[in-house]
């Protein structure tokens, strides 16, 4: 979840909060790709989630990746609930779920680096502490109530609005955890062709990285139960967005959605402001109940981007959101899939090709049967393991075009981030069906192997 913004012009008119979206353009030589993901923390002996304070918890775990590998503190309300680094950013979700937003990059081989220390140092503090990190789509088998709530002000708040607004909220919340890529746009044209293909494909990334099969201690029957909470969230957050493919979508028409979105809060001097439910453009009128008289800054404006969870989404960059978190190589393979895919033009303009006479009832069935059925899902003649072969060509081409080579020079280019993903193809099976056959055939229905199987 991301840091709170603060601070910025004051925002007088919606120019402003278009031209703040546009500012995110970039020439193709400053492009990066910029890697998030989460994993869940459970105490070696018992295998229940991590509480925040204790001797083996989320609190020291923090406390030891500042003492033993230099993160400065980040603090709200006198505790600490994330660090900082070069660039980079280490959350919590509400669950205690540990995020790790990177360093926008200028090749996968570096994401893999970065991706690698990362697990590296968590794994070194946390072995002290008696604690292990497990990567997957959703928590196989603890309940709600099982959960801690990590002292933030933010998810106290959301916490009360996810209660009341969809059946599987607080599920998302707590019990969930995905990985995603950020990456860049040129321009207003390169944005809207990027997140159409971005939104159209979300069900192959969601088939692909399927890794959630399993809930409350039963077999789900569900490929990607973090993805069915997803379907039944929040309505004005949500979803596949039509709109973005209307004619004369851009940046405007953006800003326009996001100010219909419902507000959360408002971040001032270290403490969030209920606003729950009110509105931006009220906000943007000076007429906010939540701070009578006052406008936005446009720090607001940042924040306020971040409480919308579309399949994909617009800040001054694009956020690809469909996968389940995995493995180790699953870090790696996510940003190489959508890299490779849209920033090379010809890939881009071939996976547009691919999806563009798509209607919403297309897009929206594929949505539905990818987190079921996987790389089975078929909706009219569009059969997602096909279409999963043909854009997972396109992105090898994409990152064979961009000859991005190691830095020993030894790997030519970031094809082979690719490697884990041709194998699901070719098999047919994606990681949450492996998993699927390990309890049934190898572990006797035991679901407790899970930990020592995705551990990282």
């Amino acid at each position: 979840m991301s840091i709170p913004q603060a601070g910025g012009q004051p925002v007088e008119n919606a120019h402003q909060l278009v031209a703040y979206l546009e500012s995110g353009s970039r020439p193709k030589a400053d492009w990066r790709i910029g890697t998030e993901h989460e994993k869940f923390g459970f105490n070696l002996k018992t295998l229940t989630p991590l509480p925040y304070e204790g001797s083996c918890s989320i609190k020291s775990l923090l406390e030891g990746l500042r003492d033993q590998f230099h993160w400065r503190p980040l603090h709200e309300a006198g505790q600490i609930i994330g660090l900082e680094k070069d660039g980079a950013n280490i959350s919590l979700e509400p669950g205690g779920q540990l995020e790790l937003s990177g360093v926008p990059l200028v090749s996968l081989h570096e994401t893999c680096d970065e991706v690698n220390e990362h697990l590296h140092e968590v794994s070194t503090v946390a072995e002290r502490l008696g604690a292990g990190f497990i990567g997957l789509g959703a928590a196989p088998f603890w309940f709600h109530e099982d959960m801690p709530l990590m002292p933030k002000g933010r998810y106290r708040l959301m916490t009360d609005y996810m209660q009341r607004m969809g059946r599987f909220g607080l599920n998302m919340m707590y019990r969930t955890c995905t990985v995603q890529v950020n990456l860049d746009f040129s321009s207003e044209t390169d944005m809207v062709k990027k997140l159409r293909v971005g939104l159209a494909l979300q069900p192959v990334a969601t088939a692909l990285f399927a890794n959630s099969p399993f809930f409350e201690n039963e077999m789900s029957h569900i490929l990607s139960v973090r993805s069915r909470f997803w379907l039944d969230i929040d309505s004005d957050r949500t979803g596949m967005l039509p709109f973005v493919f209307e004619e004369g979508f851009g940046f405007e028409a953006w800003a326009e959605y996001a100010l219909d979105v419902p507000m959360y809060f408002v971040y001032r001097d270290g403490i969030y402001i209920d606003a729950l439910g009110q509105s931006f453009r009220d906000f943007l009128n000076g007429k906010l109940p939540a701070l009578p008289g006052e406008k936005p800054l446009i720090s607001d404006w940042a924040d306020h981007l971040t409480t919308i969870f579309p399949e994909a989404r617009i800040k001054r960059f694009i956020e690809m959101r469909g996968a389940d978190a995995g493995p180790w190589r699953s870090l790696c393979a996510l940003p190489a899939f959508w890299t490779g895919l849209l920033y090379h033009q010809p890939s881009l303009d071939a996976a547009w090709d691919l999806v563009k006479n798509w209607d919403t009832s297309q897009r929206e069935s594929l949505r539905l049967v990818a987190h079921q059925s996987g790389l089975q899902g078929q909706v009219e003649n569009v059969h997602l393991g096909e279409l999963a072969k043909e854009i997972l060509a396109l992105s090898e081409a994409g990152l064979k075009a961009r000859g991005q080579t190691s830095a020993n020079g030894l790997i030519p280019d970031e094809t082979h981030f690719l490697n884990s993903l041709h194998d699901i193809v070719e098999s047919g099976l994606t990681p949450a069906e492996d998993l699927m056959r390990r309890v049934e055939k190898e572990w006797n229905g035991d679901l407790k192997e899970i930990f020592r199987h995705c551990s990282y």
